[in-house]
């Protein structure tokens, strides 16, 4: 019973979802954030470097563009079915980053540099509450430090890559059930990782009227190493495995294909399609260092597609109205859905602005409401306690993101 206990806490413990469309961010830079992230086919400001390099050749001069999104998620779960007890996710802010550097150092030749944070987010439950033993309080965060070359052959067609080095970190704690004893253990694991990335893009102007731009950013190895603490009664502690862990995990590949049409000198419309790699992460596998004991859980993700309409009007010589739209398809299956990351389809409506303060110095402001879709789970295969299969239940969630960037021009 002992090699049994082990084995199913060793499972339990590491079938989360750190990975999946919820901890996958999109709002680089408030310009484009306002645009529903319809970006690819446009080169405005620095954060081409994340939505597209080859718009780094179409800047002019020197730009530094600093910004922020603050990310406030709400979540509920009524379950486990057919109870309907609601159980609130506890309130957050995360406050992902972007820093872009530009420089036209020719005619042909643009370079940047930038740091912004693609993968992170959380979510934080009642110590007590009924999914404590497959989610308490879960966090990811990583940082892309991104260089970026951008070569013009001509006035219709330019190519940029990019490399980066990819820093993560992850936080997980969650209690499990010592059943058939009268106890509770708490797991609290943490580890980091580092890895490369990179970036192929495409931006091609068949007229004056028309922008077309391909993107392609690269999926990550992290190879997270780090240690598993547990807290529980001293004569149980020999059951559950701690110390040392390692557990490799694959970001997403992201292809991108974006059109911008200009109307009017005022007026741009953009369309992006974003197509997500998520079956990469078909699996998560954790090693115990010390026992050499390997843990696999299936997580069997579909790819996952998003779908974004963005439109920039300028009252003013200084002051663009913008707009926007998008549909985000999740990659997370009915029966693998959990509270560590309850995800869904997602639908977000945008609206920004933008002022130019003086002829170098400028203020883009962002506004994004995400609505997922209720998401009812009626075929639940996730334990959420010993003995007790099908994680059964409604959830809501939504989301307030706010972005704000200052941008410096250097002619």
């Amino acid at each position: 019973m002992k090699k049994n206990l082990r084995l199913l806490i060793i499972s339990l413990v590491f079938s989360t979802q750190i990975f999946a469309s919820g901890f996958q961010i999109n709002e680089h830079g408030a310009r484009g954030m306002a645009m529903a992230g319809a970006y690819t086919a446009l080169a405005l400001d620095g954060s081409a470097l994340y939505f597209n390099p080859a718009g780094l050749s179409q800047l002019n001069g020197t730009q530094i563009m600093v910004g922020a999104t603050l990310i406030s998620p709400s979540v509920t779960f009524r379950g486990v079915a057919p109870s309907i007890d609601e159980s609130s996710l506890k309130s957050a802010v995360f406050t992902p980053i972007n820093v872009y550097l530009t420089h036209k150092l020719n005619d042909d030749w643009a370079f940047g540099f930038g740091v912004n944070n693609q993968y992170g987010l959380g979510t934080t439950w009642d110590d007590n509450w009924i999914g404590k033993y497959l989610a308490i309080d879960t966090e990811i965060q990583t940082f892309y430090f991104t260089g970026a070359a951008a070569y013009k052959f001509s006035d219709k067609l330019s190519l940029g890559v990019t490399a980066s080095y990819v820093y993560g970190n992850v936080s997980i704690v969650k209690k499990q059930s010592l059943a058939p004893f009268n106890a509770d253990a708490t797991i609290d694991l943490s580890g980091t990782a580092g890895s490369f990335a990179y970036s192929v893009g495409l931006l091609y102007k068949p007229t004056d009227m028309l922008n077309i731009g391909l993107d392609f950013r690269s999926s990550s190895k992290l190879n997270f190493s780090g240690t598993a603490d547990v807290s529980a009664p001293s004569a149980l502690l020999s059951l559950i495995p701690s110390g040392d862990v390692e557990a490799p995990l694959t970001t997403p590949f992201n292809a991108t294909v974006g059109l911008a049409i200009f109307p009017s000198k005022e007026l741009t419309v953009s369309a992006d399609f974003q197509y997500v790699g998520w079956s990469s992460y078909d699996k998560l596998e954790v090693t115990f260092v010390k026992s050499n004991v390997v843990s696999t859980s299936i997580r069997d993700y579909s790819d996952g597609w998003i779908a974004r309409l963005g439109a920039e009007y300028a009252i003013t010589d200084n002051f663009d109205l913008r707009g926007g739209f998008l549909y985000d398809n999740n990659p997370v299956k009915d029966e693998l859905v959990e509270p560590t990351l309850p995800d869904a389809d997602r639908i977000g409506l945008n609206v920004g602005v933008g002022y130019k303060i003086t002829p170098n110095l400028s203020i883009d402001l962002a506004y994004l409401f995400l609505r997922f879709v209720e998401r009812k789970i009626e075929n639940s295969n996730v334990d959420y306690t010993s003995g007790a299969a099908g994680f059964n239940g409604t959830y809501n969630s939504y989301a307030h993101l706010i972005g704000f960037n200052l941008s410096y021009y250097i002619n």
